[in-house]
Formats: structure tokens, C-alpha cells, sequence
């Protein structure tokens, strides 16, 4: 019997027994719509947090106090603008392409309209630049509104939202009271999905108005001059700031210096992880899948028993008869393939198509890599699981197999 004939004969069987045939399927085709579904989900949720870390820039790194760790003397320095100031000497550090001081605090924001609490940030000119944000409206504030510690204030798209309705334009010249003092709206930040709700004032300001004013900052925002820097420049600003802190010992410096391009990578790993978590529970359908093509070949078996006996009467090879119920199954289990491929895809494209109405939603994004992978292990299933079958009816002895009743 050659190979098309014995796909034919596998064919006819299915359509002889549709139900049980279908049943069959069931197990494959959800197994392999699974896993091409959820791994289309993990690699949306990676594209979507690098997308948004990417938009913070790669090339940031961030120095904040330490947690925990203290110098030998048991004091912890604080970070100042003494700090800033050595950072920014460029013969100390030439791969810094700019330094950009933060001060946070919380304050409501008070106007006619409405009051509404938020983080407020204090910073300089650069703070554009280091964040990557952008304007939807208005201006940002002026090195010299920084010297002259202005009382101006850029908000986020959330403040503007809450007090003046969304409405950017409506927004500029107005006055808000923050803590005791009143500031004039001048610019409106272009949203970015990770850090909307806040107000961005002079640093000077900030120290003057809300938080006192010493010269102790939060954070200090390092641009590298590219990506590729990144790890060269947090060596050199671990360098520096050590010396400046007279810390001797790497294991009790009192600040800590990590960028996005640490960030990205963590997520890009964790998700990695949790996708091929998310693949392995689908394979398990996959499984379940292929015991029941087991089960169903079995049947088939004792169900053709006495047609076994006669193919071997008449001179039909062991081998033969293994390659028949071995092409059965993976047919089987083939077409249940097939079946799943298409449910999976038709699934993914339908999320991607729904995930634009959803803003938080991450769409799926479909691999060819794990369309490919899904549907070999269902053809592998089908041979793995219907071996043990096929054995069973090549191994018959003619004599017993034309004995069945």
C-alpha cells in the first residue's frame, strides 16, 4: 500500500466514525489554539512593556538614595547638589550626556474648579530632555525660571483631567493654589501611559514653596550618550559618587545607581518565562489530546481485527500494517492540528483587532515560530501516542486475529 493510499484509507475511517473522530480532534485542536493563543498573549504583554520602557529611554539611569545599606561610619550621606554638580563636570565624566536633579513631593492642587492630589516634581529645564516627555500644550518652565525660583508649574495629562476637564488649552495661564502658595499653569505634558499624573515645577521653586530649602535632592537623572554606554556610565557615576561619599567599600555606598536598559532587561526575561509557563499549561491539552488518540486507536484496533488477520493472510508485511495505523494517527491528529492552527490565529487576530479599543489591553502577537512548533508536536503526538496501537496490530498473529468475534 503506498502512502496515499493509506491517507485515503485514514481518511475514510474518520468519515466512517465522525463523532468519535471529531471527539478526538477536540483534545488537539484546543491543545494546539492554546498555545499559539497564549504565547501570541505573552509576546504582546513583552512588546507592550518594552515599548513603554523604551519610551522612558534606554539610556537613562537613575540615582536614588539606598535602601538598607549604610557606610561603615553608620551614617548615610544624602544626595545634594554638590552631587549633581560633580556629575556634571564633563572632564569627570564624558560619557554623561546630561544631569537633571528631582525633587518629589506630594500637594494637592487646588483651583476654582476643582482639587486634585498629585506628585509633584521639582527639577530643572533638562527634565524634557531626560524624561522623554513631550508638551500638548503650552511651554515647560526656563533655566531662568529656575534661578529666579518662579512660581510656574507644568501638569500632567491626570491634574488637567480632574481640574480643568481634559481641556489642555483651557488649562494655560490658569492659577492653582499648591500647598501655600499660588503658580501659574504654563505648559501641559503630552501623555505617555507610565507617569501622567504629576506636576512639574522649578527645582528652586519646589524648595522654596513645599519641601524647604536645602539643597538635598530625591534623584538624579543621568542620559548616557547611548545605549551601548550605559553600563561604562554607571560604573563612572558609582565612581564618583563613592569618592564624593568617601565610601570605600562597593557593598556600603548609600545611594544606588540602575538604569531602564536593567529594567527592560528583567522584564524581557521574567516574560520569557512566563510565556513558555503559559505554553507548558497549554501542552498539557496537548497531552490529554494524544491519550485520547491513544484510547481511539485502540478501539480501531480490535475494531479491525479480523481485516488485520486477512491483510496478513494474504501476505500484508508486519511493517506494512505498523505504517498503516501509524499514518491513522498522525492523520488524526493532523487534522485536529490543522483545526487548532486556524482557531488559534482566528483567535489572536480577533484580540489584536480588540486590543486597539482597550488601552490597557495588550493585543497578541502572533509567531510563526510557535505556529509551526504547535502543529509538529500535534503531528508528533500522533505518532508518539498511536505507536503503542500500531505495535499492538502489527504484532497480531493472522490465525488469532481471523479467530476475533
Amino acid at each position: 500500500m503506498t502512502l496515499r493510499e493509506a491517507v485515503r484509507v485514514a481518511l475514510r475511517g474518520l468519515q466512517a466514525n465522525r463523532l468519535r473522530s471529531l471527539l478526538t480532534m477536540l483534545g488537539i485542536m484546543i491543545g494546539v489554539a492554546a498555545v499559539i493563543l497564549l504565547v501570541a498573549l505573552g509576546n504582546g504583554t513583552s512588546a507592550r512593556l518594552n515599548d513603554q520602557i523604551e519610551s522612558l529611554g534606554t539610556n537613562l539611569i537613575g540615582v536614588q538614595q539606598s535602601r538598607g545599606s549604610v557606610a561603615a561610619n553608620g551614617k548615610a550621606q544624602p544626595l545634594s547638589d554638590k552631587d549633581v554638580d560633580a556629575l556634571r563636570d564633563a572632564g569627570q565624566s564624558p560619557r554623561l550626556k546630561s544631569v537633571t536633579p528631582v525633587k518629589n513631593a506630594s500637594a494637592v492642587l487646588d483651583s476654582q474648579n476643582a482639587m486634585w492630589r498629585t506628585t509633584v516634581y521639582g527639577s530643572t529645564s533638562d527634565y524634557l530632555a531626560a524624561f522623554h516627555r513631550t508638551m500638548a500644550a503650552g511651554n515647560f518652565f526656563t533655566e531662568g525660571d529656575v534661578r529666579t525660583s518662579s512660581r510656574v508649574v507644568v501638569l500632567g495629562e491626570k491634574p488637567v483631567q480632574k481640574i480643568f476637564g481634559g481641556f489642555s488649552a483651557g488649562a494655560l495661564g490658569q492659577t492653582i493654589r499648591i500647598g501655600r502658595q499660588s503658580f501659574q499653569v504654563v505648559g501641559v505634558l503630552a501623555p505617555n501611559g507610565q507617569n501622567d499624573d504629576i506636576a512639574v515645577m522649578p527645582i528652586t521653586a519646589a524648595r522654596s514653596y513645599l519641601v524647604g530649602g536645602d539643597d538635598e535632592v530625591d534623584q538624579i537623572v543621568v542620559e548616557a550618550t547611548s545605549q551601548a554606554n550605559v553600563p561604562a556610565t554607571m560604573s563612572k557615576i558609582t565612581q564618583i559618587l563613592m569618592d564624593r561619599h568617601k565610601v570605600h567599600n562597593p557593598a556600603q555606598k548609600d545611594f544606588e545607581v540602575r538604569s531602564n536598559l536593567e529594567l527592560l532587561q528583567n522584564f524581557t526575561q521574567m516574560n520569557g518565562v512566563f510565556t513558555v509557563f503559559l505554553a507548558a499549561i497549554a501542552a498539557i491539552s496537548l497531552l490529554v489530546g494524544g491519550i485520547g488518540v491513544m484510547n481511539i486507536m485502540l478501539v480501531t484496533v480490535t475494531e479491525r481485527t479480523r481485516e488485520i488477520g486477512i491483510r496478513k493472510a494474504v501476505g500484508a508485511r508486519r511493517k506494512a500494517i505498523l505504517k498503516q495505523f501509524l499514518i491513522e494517527s498522525t492523520v488524526l491528529a493532523g487534522v485536529g492540528g490543522i483545526a487548532g492552527v486556524v482557531v488559534g490565529i482566528a483567535l489572536s487576530l480577533l484580540g489584536a483587532g480588540l486590543g486597539a479599543s482597550f488601552g490597557q489591553f495588550a493585543p497578541p502577537q502572533l509567531s510563526v515560530g510557535s505556529v509551526v512548533l504547535a502543529f509538529t508536536v500535534s503531528l508528533s503526538i500522533g505518532l508518539f501516542f498511536g505507536a503503542y496501537p500500531a505495535n499492538r496490530a502489527a504484532r497480531m498473529r493472522p490465525i488469532d486475529a481471523l479467530r476475533h468475534e
